[in-house]
């Protein structure tokens, strides 16, 4: 039968292997910890922003953050052009980004995942067709494929996750199918075919629980590569309405009085950075804690 690359005292204890990874990687805790603060700012936007995101002050545009000697308490890092509070913008962003980066790493893990574990139980033809699709759709730069896809959809969150599923999906398939045609050659996958298992529990119960480190690992890093993506599309007004918060839209908005408001640029482009560093922590600790080849090199 198959197991999970986790020592079996993970298991005794009664860990989930993300909590084993939490504490056998202290990348992958500070990874979460970070995740964490990110979706707790996300639910309780409306209890921790200051002021309304959309909510013009026209007499006060450009305020300097609170610290600065024209600075106002009511506006922690100021207000970019329209008199809008820059932290509470910041806050409610972090929604749009989170929202689109776990949907859009779902979408292409569950559309890379499968195709990869078909390519490498079936082999053969099916295989190759597979191989050619992926390395056909990976021949378009991939920003480029996401500005022509968001042309032809149209506006809109959901768009924009589709867009980054339909250009992602190829990340996921190419690096689990490699790590499936191993796992289909271990012993256990060919008893159990010999004993008459059906495709799909074979599949599912022998090959897929082998995977599971590697499919978090890339899935966790999918989530930051997503939320770059939605910025840049936000930031040349592919992404979300006008009414919508987004940090992409908060530097397209800042690009005008960058030179005279610095402030209204450095705030979302930290957020984005911020976000991005945290998701890549706990990929890389995830695969240093998961993969036993990690933790022997180590």
């Amino acid at each position: 039968m198959s197991t999970l690359p986790i020592s079996t005292r993970t298991w005794r204890t009664g860990l989930s292997p993300l909590k084993a990874a939490m504490r056998a990687s202290p990348k992958a805790a500070i990874g979460g910890a970070i995740v964490l603060m990110l979706v707790l700012i996300a639910i309780f936007a409306p209890y921790i922003a200051p002021n309304d995101p959309l909510e013009q002050d026209l007499l006060s545009p450009l305020l300097p953050p609170a610290w600065a000697a024209d600075g106002m308490a009511q506006f922690p890092l100021g207000t970019d052009s329209l008199g809008r509070c820059v932290l509470s913008r910041l806050i409610f962003g972090t929604r749009i980004a989170l929202w689109v980066g776990l949907c859009a790493a779902t979408g292409a893990m569950l559309a890379g995942c499968v195709l990869a574990l078909i390519a490498a139980y079936f082999g053969g033809r099916v295989d190759r067709a597979i191989g050619y699709l992926v390395d056909l759709w990976m021949s378009f730069p991939p920003v480029v494929l996401s500005l022509i896809l968001m042309v032809g959809l149209g506006t809109g969150v959901g768009n924009v996750i589709l867009s980054i599923i339909l250009v992602d999906w190829t990340r996921f398939c190419r690096v689990v199918r490699a790590e499936a045609l191993k796992i289909r050659r271990n012993d256990y996958v060919t008893a159990a075919r010999l004993m008459g298992f059906g495709h799909l529990r074979v599949i599912l119960r022998e090959m897929l629980p082998g995977l599971v480190p590697l499919i978090l690992t890339l899935f966790s890093l999918q989530i930051g590569i997503a939320i770059i993506v939605e910025a840049i599309l936000s930031f040349v007004g592919l992404s979300v309405p006008a009414d919508v918060v987004a940090w992409g839209v908060m530097i397209a908005d800042a690009r005008s009085t960058m030179q005279e408001a610095i402030w209204t640029l450095i705030a979302p482009v930290v957020g984005i950075v911020f976000t991005v560093f945290g998701f890549n922590l706990l990929s890389d600790g995830l695969r240093r804690a998961l993969d036993p080849r990690q933790r022997a090199r180590n």
